[in-house]
């Protein structure tokens, strides 16, 4: 009888365990910290998107479920770019492009958020940056998935080296 009992706590235990490995692949998107993005955009350059939110953002969580978890938007991303997640209020400081940045309590948000945003803060706000060490391009407010594919192919598909995103746009079908 405790061979029995042995054996089906095992069993609990290990199903417990899986569950909880498949639980945390449910985040579609390969989401990266700064140093990790910075670090494979010098082996292999591609655009990076930046999400930044904040913790008590409403609407950050409701594109994280209703966009960032859309397969073609995930897929996209995933393959046109490093996606990082940053949290305006975090507190830890970081590198970006060379120069270190850090919480400003004054202000109670962290300075990378305001150099990425232009100091227009507001979340949730997809920043696309093409090229580690060029201008930040944000886009506040919640994005649907079909509101956000042509900024998304517009950066991710190098568009934004020969046209405007007016000019982009001329031609641009949704698809998603």
């Amino acid at each position: 009888m405790q061979k029995v009992i042995l054996f089906f706590s095992a069993v609990i235990i290990i199903l417990c365990l899986c569950a909880g490995a498949l639980s945390s692949s449910k985040e579609k998107i390969k989401w990266l910290t700064m140093a990790e993005a910075q670090a494979e955009y010098r082996k292999t350059p591609k655009p990076l998107l930046v999400d930044v939110y904040t913790d008590w953002c409403g609407w950050c969580k409701v594109m994280d479920k209703e966009t960032y978890n859309n397969d073609k938007v995930a897929a996209y991303i995933n393959e046109h770019f490093y996606a990082i997640k940053f949290n305006a209020e975090q507190k830890d400081s970081v590198w970006w492009a060379g120069q270190r940045y850090g919480y400003n309590a004054a202000n109670r948000v962290h300075d990378l958020a305001v150099y990425l945003l232009g100091g227009q803060m507001s979340y949730p706000n997809t920043v696309f940056v093409p090229e580690l060490s060029g201008r930040p391009a944000p886009l506040a407010g919640f994005l649907k998935p079909k509101e956000i594919e042509a900024p998304l192919k517009f950066f991710g598909d190098g568009a934004y080296k020969t046209m405007n995103f007016p000019e982009f746009l001329k031609n641009f079908s949704v698809s998603w």
